[in-house]
């Protein structure tokens, strides 16, 4: 079975509770009943109520079974507000304001326990998602940067099983810090071990292998290596590394003369900037004929993801079913 078809297996046998912002958009109203009628989830819509009815009507589906509320009219507004005001010196009026806004009420309720998992981005740009994110339900333990990765199924030859790969950072961070790619290395690691059925074997990726070539660039990946060693020292994860002897036995036995557990095996892809990831990513896909799923926010507390504003029903209920299986293995 491959690995999205065991996403959708692991929500439908323990369906959660998923937050769904943009409740006017009828992609959303589509994608909520087709979650709610195959068993995946419990979704919940955020908005107007005449704007969620509109939006089911466009749509051609039926709310029933579906949960909707206003923020501006829910009795947990207050406790919301209380909660997103501590530890910030925010009067109690800009705390309601923020948190009836819908991606800031999604969040909270991902944060307080009342939902699961919150997909939004059909309607919001990506830096708004994150923003709602870090400030509702924060980074997970240690984690400063919020990242992305895709989720990649790389054909093999003779048409074997797909090959996964977590492929980081591929749409968020233009040019990290050593210490900001610690970061996305150790939440790539976290990801890899929520979907993937292997242990995560991280390759910290550079054009020089183990000081092969000498420049800031490949220094900051060793110095990002090293700050990972040092803060979660049980991860498998090694470099810097071409891409190549990160995922070719053959090539790694020469270049790596001595040994590495993640050498010629890496599942988990770490680029040391954007440009990298993203060309990366769309070279994979589309001269190796490879799926791109993604991408998923990570980093956070509990799973939240971003949607691409022209994201179909079918994008939304993938996307929305992997953000539920991260929950529950999470949970």
């Amino acid at each position: 079975m491959d690995i999205v078809k065991r996403c959708f297996e692991a929500a439908r046998a323990q369906p959660g509770r998923i937050v769904l912002p943009e409740g006017h958009d009828p992609r959303i109203a589509a994608a909520a009943r087709q979650l709610a009628d195959d068993g995946l989830a419990q979704p919940i819509l955020l908005g107007k109520a005449d704007r969620i009815t509109a939006a089911a009507s466009e749509a051609g589906v039926s709310l029933t079974g579906i949960e909707t509320f206003d923020p501006a009219e829910s009795d947990r507004l207050g406790t919301y507000a209380d909660r997103y005001r501590a530890g910030r010196s925010l009067k109690e009026s800009i705390a309601l304001r923020m948190v009836k806004k819908p991606l800031f009420f999604g969040g909270m309720m991902v944060a307080c326990g009342d939902a699961d998992t919150l997909v939004a981005g059909v309607a919001n740009a990506t830096a708004t998602v994150i923003q709602a994110g870090v400030l509702t339900v924060g980074y997970g333990p240690g984690i400063e940067t919020a990242s992305s990765f895709f989720l990649m199924l790389v054909p093999t030859p003779g048409g074997g099983a797909e090959r996964p790969f977590i492929f980081a950072d591929c749409a968020v961070n233009v040019q990290p810090t050593a210490e900001q790619l610690a970061d996305i290395a150790i939440a790539s690691a976290g990801s890899a071990a929520s979907l993937l059925e292997d242990p995560p074997r991280t390759a910290m990726l550079s054009f020089s292998t183990r000081g092969s070539a000498s420049h800031a660039d490949a220094e900051k990946v060793t110095a990002a290596l090293q700050l990972v060693r040092k803060r979660n020292p049980s991860l498998l994860i090694d470099g810097e590394f071409q891409a190549d002897s990160a995922i070719v036995p053959a090539v790694a036995a020469k270049k790596v003369a001595d040994g590495s557990p993640v050498a010629g095996q890496a599942n988990v892809l770490v680029f040391p900037d954007l440009d990298a990831g993203n060309i990366a990513y769309k070279l994979t896909q589309y001269l190796a004929g490879a799926k791109a799923i993604g991408p998923f926010l990570q980093g956070f507390a509990h799973p939240i993801s971003d949607l691409s504003r022209g994201a179909s029903v079918d994008d939304i209920v993938a996307t929305s079913a992997i953000c539920l299986a991260q929950a529950g293995k999470d949970g």
